[in-house]
């Protein structure tokens, strides 16, 4: 079609893009839900079918949508053409040959991580949930650096080597993000967030300076507590942490040491997990209290076939995929989650992160499909995790899971155990994709990929490699999220408003935080904080990120204050135990 475009005709094909794009993402949906839940290689071929249809649509739409820059056109209409736009994570290339090949690339990328396992024997083998766990129970520095080691062998093994198809997949991405008139696929990435892409750099990096000091404290705490158990040979007392001690593969949160971290007397006289094993509580169970907090707040409850369709256990007779996951199948009311639910505490709680998705596609249904999605992806991922943070001892009192609530002197082992997973993961959630920005720019030139990965991680997360590395090895390629192509910010974002979005209706809910510190104030049952709160979820990604938080918060940008209100009473404990020894490295 060459005629000239108008904004009657910008109409009549956005009216055509959503109505094929929700026909290809539901059936996409349910080609996925059968093969994450049934995993066999005819719904593997299946899904891989549905989905490349789906991500050709939208890379063609993309383009199409170019087309219309210059055309006057209604706001929300001008919107829509935006996210057809930038909403791709990858665009393929307009050349079917190339196209396909960066499909292939990257589905191989995936499976390769996927089968990757360490053989130091070939009858002995170890796959990534065997190693991570040696990382994350034994205290045998050995072991663990051979856990470390043998899993950062993986890039290097894989065949062929992860790092040969990585830049590939950098090449031809980024030819298809120049294609739709991106600088690269970085540049892509990040025109997502309703600003330029370098202003949106500067706000990453704004956002970090906030809560840096609050890191540099626990840091330099655990330094210390480290050196204390491994000695001076093993944990230097100025310097970075080497990676492999800090209880998860990639250092990224430190929730597994807290029992060498945690703080006298802090023992708040419950353990979550045993609570629940000893009620028998199962996984419905656990969905119905999840929900039921939800329902507090003025949600309505979760449709029947929530339960009719979810998988909520491993089965025995076939494969899952069990990483949990929250799905809405037909864009409407098919909510679902996926996920192999045991009765411990961090199920319990990724419970209540997973709802927080289909609490708020459901919130957002009613928009037009563009628009289904949230305001920005870190909101997505903030939802539930605000609700985690209502988790408070209090609640576990009313809703009967305990039957008293601890003395506030032990609030500092659950603050310590929070920030050991929230505030420890800061630092990794955004350098991930600094590596990243810089790679698909051209910054970092293929051959200083390793020692640039390494440069980041210790600028930010302050931790180092436990052993030599080389640009043989591709360390980057050890963490699912970059041969799995999933832009890693969101995770850092979603981290920062959590806290700004839980001290906000915290405030709503009637909480004084003259007298009551931000960590005691839960909103369960508060109508006001649902009422709020269901009011910017229902905005979906019809408006700016700004003004879905300016609903909430009453501003229109992101504030990492509330992290350190939150964290105020151990930052201060942090600091008495750091008096004196060296902070920073």
């Amino acid at each position: 079609d060459s005629a000239k475009p108008t904004a009657e005709s910008a109409r009549q094909f956005l009216e055509r893009a959503e109505k094929e794009l929700l026909a290809l993402s539901n059936a996409a949906g349910q080609a996925s839900w059968v093969q994450a839940t049934y995993i066999t290689p005819d719904t593997e071929a299946l899904a891989a079918a549905a989905n490349e249809k789906q991500i050709k649509a939208a890379v063609a739409f993309a383009k199409e949508a170019a087309r219309y820059d210059g055309v006057d056109l209604p706001p929300d209409q001008a919107r829509k053409m935006k996210i057809l736009k930038t909403g791709l994570t990858i665009a393929a290339p307009a050349d079917d040959k190339e196209s396909n090949e960066l499909t292939q690339l990257m589905t191989r990328m995936e499976s390769n991580y996927g089968k990757g396992k360490y053989c130091p024997k070939p009858d002995a083998c170890q796959d990534l949930q065997q190693l991570s766990r040696t990382i994350g129970e034994s205290r045998d520095p050995a072991k663990l650096l051979e856990a470390w080691q043998g899993w950062h062998t993986v890039p290097a093994k894989s065949n062929p080597p992860l790092k040969t198809d990585f830049l590939r997949y950098v090449e031809l991405s980024n030819k298809g993000a120049k294609e739709l008139g991106f600088a690269n696929t970085g540049a892509m990435w990040r025109s997502k967030y309703d600003l330029a892409p370098d202003e949106f750099a500067k706000e990453v990096d704004r956002l970090w300076k906030q809560v840096e000091p609050l890191y540099l404290s626990l840091h330099a705490y655990t330094r210390n507590k480290l050196r204390e158990k491994y000695g001076d040979a093993v944990v230097p007392a100025q310097g970075p942490i080497p990676a492999h001690l800090l209880g998860n593969m990639w250092a990224q949160s430190w929730d597994n040491l807290y029992p060498t971290l945690a703080p006298p007397n802090a023992d708040p006289g419950y353990d979550l997990t045993q609570v629940l094993q000893a009620r028998k509580s199962t996984a419905v169970d656990m969905v119905r209290m999840g929900e039921s907090m939800y329902v507090s707040l003025g949600f309505q409850p979760l449709p029947a076939t929530f339960f009719e369709r979810s998988l909520l256990t491993k089965p025995r007779d076939r494969d899952v995929v069990c990483h949990a996951s929250a799905w809405d199948v037909d864009n409407v009311d098919d909510l679902r989650i996926k996920m192999c639910i045991e009765p411990t505490s961090e199920d319990f709680f990724t419970i209540y992160h997973e709802l927080g998705h289909n609490y708020y596609q459901r919130a957002y249904n009613r928009q037009p499909f563009l628009f289904r999605d949230g305001a920005n992806d870190g909101f997505h991922e903030a939802i539930g995790d605000t609700i985690q943070l209502s988790i408070t001892p209090d609640y576990l009192k009313q809703i009967g899971l305990i039957s008293a609530v601890p003395d506030p002197s032990r609030d500092l082992g659950l603050l310590m155990k929070r920030a050991l997973e929230k505030v420890a993961f800061l630092p990794f959630g955004l350098m991930i994709d600094q590596w990243r920005w810089k790679v698909f720019s051209g910054e970092i030139p293929p051959d200083k990929y390793n020692a640039s990965w390494w440069e980041l991680r210790r600028k930010y997360q302050g931790v180092a490699p436990p052993v030599a590395r080389a640009e043989a090895d591709f360390d980057p390629g050890a963490k699912y999220h970059v041969p799995g192509s999933v832009p890693y910010t969101r995770y850092f974002l979603a981290h920062i408003l959590q806290f700004q979005f839980h001290r906000a209706l915290a405030q709503k809910a009637g909480c004084d935080l003259k007298t009551t510190p931000l960590h005691r104030c839960s909103i369960y049952q508060n109508q006001a904080a649902g009422q709020a709160y269901r009011e910017m979820l229902a905005l979906g990604a019809s408006k700016p990120w700004p003004e879905a938080l300016q609903i909430l918060t009453g501003k229109r940008e992101m504030d990492a204050t509330a992290i350190l209100d939150y964290f105020a009473p151990l930052k201060k404990w942090l600091d008495e135990q750091n008096a004196g020894k060296p902070v920073g490295w």
